[in-house]
């Protein structure tokens, strides 16, 4: 089984629908990955747009809570992907691991609107990536 870590600032919105995407769509589809997701900083509470948008696909984010990036999460995971380092550099993991970069808006302080369409461009990636992980 091959784990995917998304990772973001504070793992409460584009990180956590990435990871509930993966996990969903792979059980669904028999590919073997699991998704994890981690944030530099980590945040007090998932974003509940984020919550509200992934619910709306029917797909529960029950139990899923914002989680700080550890070497051990680093170690474990195949791929590493970041969500969009453009939003706060100095907090970006890219200067220390080798990822992936996926450049998506940060929804916090979004309405549910903007949301919708950052859990759009993360469902289309991550259906992507499942094809290129079940082709290897």
């Amino acid at each position: 089984m091959k784990t995917v870590l998304f990772v973001c600032v504070h793992n409460a919105g584009r990180s956590q629908m990435a990871e509930a995407f993966v996990n969903h769509l792979a059980e669904s589809e028999g590919v073997a990955v699991r998704g994890e997701s981690a944030g530099t900083e980590g945040g007090a509470t998932l974003n509940p747009q984020a919550v509200e948008a992934m619910a709306e696909l029917g797909i529960s984010m029950a139990g899923h809570h914002p989680k700080l990036l550890t070497q051990d999460l680093a170690n474990r995971a195949d791929h590493i992907i970041t969500m969009g380092c453009g939003v706060d550099a100095e907090s970006c993991p890219a200067r220390f691991l080798v990822t992936e970069d996926w450049g998506l808006d940060d929804p916090k302080g979004q309405g549910i609107e903007a949301v919708r369409v950052i859990r759009d461009q993360i469902q289309e990636r991550v259906r992507a990536l499942l094809q290129e992980l079940r082709d290897q």
